[in-house]
C-alpha cells in the first residue's frame, strides 16, 4: 500500500518495500554519498531541539534525542515525512532502549545520502514503545522511495507490522510540528498535538 498523500487522511499506511536487490543498491549508494557529505562537513547534529517533547494525536509522547541536518539549502518542494516502528524483543527495557539510541547514530548512512533529504528529528520510544523519525524531505516522490528502501534495514530490528509512515505534502517539518489543529476523530499516531517547547526556526540556506 502506498503512503498517504493527503494530510487529512485518517489512516496511516504501511510500507510497500522495494525489491531487495533494488533497495540494497540504493542503500549502498546512499552510504557512499553520506561518506562524501561527512568528509565535506555537510552533515550537522544541532542540539537546540534535543530534549523537546512532542505529543501526538494517539495520546503518546516522544522526546527528541537527536537531530540531523544537511546544509545543502532549503527544500524547493518540501514535505514532512513521519516514520514509525517498534523494536523487536526490547519491550520496556530501559537499558536496551538507551543502547539503541546510542547505536542508532551509526544508522546515519542509511538516510542522509538519499536524494531529497533535508533534516531529521529522532524521536525516542513513546508509551507504546514506538520510535518515530520526523523528517523534512524535498519532493514527495523521493520521500516515498526512501521509505520503501528503508523498510529492509528496519525489518531486521523491528516488528515488521509496526513499520509505517505518513507524508504531509507541501509542509516543512517545523511547520507540521507547529500545526496542532485537531479534527474530530483525529487520533493518528503521526499527527503532532503539542511541542514543548516548539522547534526553533532555522535558516537552512
Amino acid at each position: 500500500m502506498a503512503g498517504a498523500t493527503d494530510p487529512a487522511d485518517a489512516e496511516s499506511d504501511g510500507v510497500l518495500p522495494l525489491p531487495s536487490p533494488v533497495a540494497l543498491l540504493r542503500l549502498l549508494s546512499c552510504a557512499v554519498t553520506t561518506a562524501i557529505l561527512l568528509l565535506t562537513w555537510r552533515v550537522h547534529l544541532p542540539r537546540h531541539n534535543v530534549g523537546h517533547e512532542i505529543s501526538f494525536a494517539d495520546g503518546t509522547v516522544g522526546r527528541v534525542y537527536r537531530e540531523t541536518v544537511l546544509d545543502l539549502g532549503k527544500a524547493t518542494e518540501p514535505v514532512t515525512l513521519i516514520v514509525g516502528f517498534r523494536l523487536r524483543w526490547i519491550g520496556s527495557n530501559g537499558f536496551a532502549h538507551r543502547l539503541f539510541r546510542i547505536e542508532s547514530l551509526l544508522n546515519t548512512p542509511l538516510f542522509v545520502g538519499f536524494p531529497g533529504f533535508v533534516s531529521k528529528l529522532w524521536i525516542a520510544h513513546d508509551g507504546n514503545n514506538v520510535y518515530r523519525g520526523v523528517y523534512e524531505w524535498d519532493r514527495e516522490d523521493l520521500a516515498h522511495r526512501y521509505v520503501r528502501a528503508l523498510w529492509w534495514p528496519l525489518a531486521l530490528v523491528s516488528e515488521r507490522a509496526s513499520i509505517r509512515y505518513h507524508v504531509v505534502p507541501g509542509s516543512r517539518r517545523d511547520a507540521t510540528l507547529s500545526d496542532i489543529r485537531l479534527r474530530p476523530g483525529d487520533h493518528q499516531w503521526w499527527h503532532p498535538l503539542t511541542t514543548d517547547p516548539p522547534p526553533q526556526a532555522r535558516n537552512m540556506g
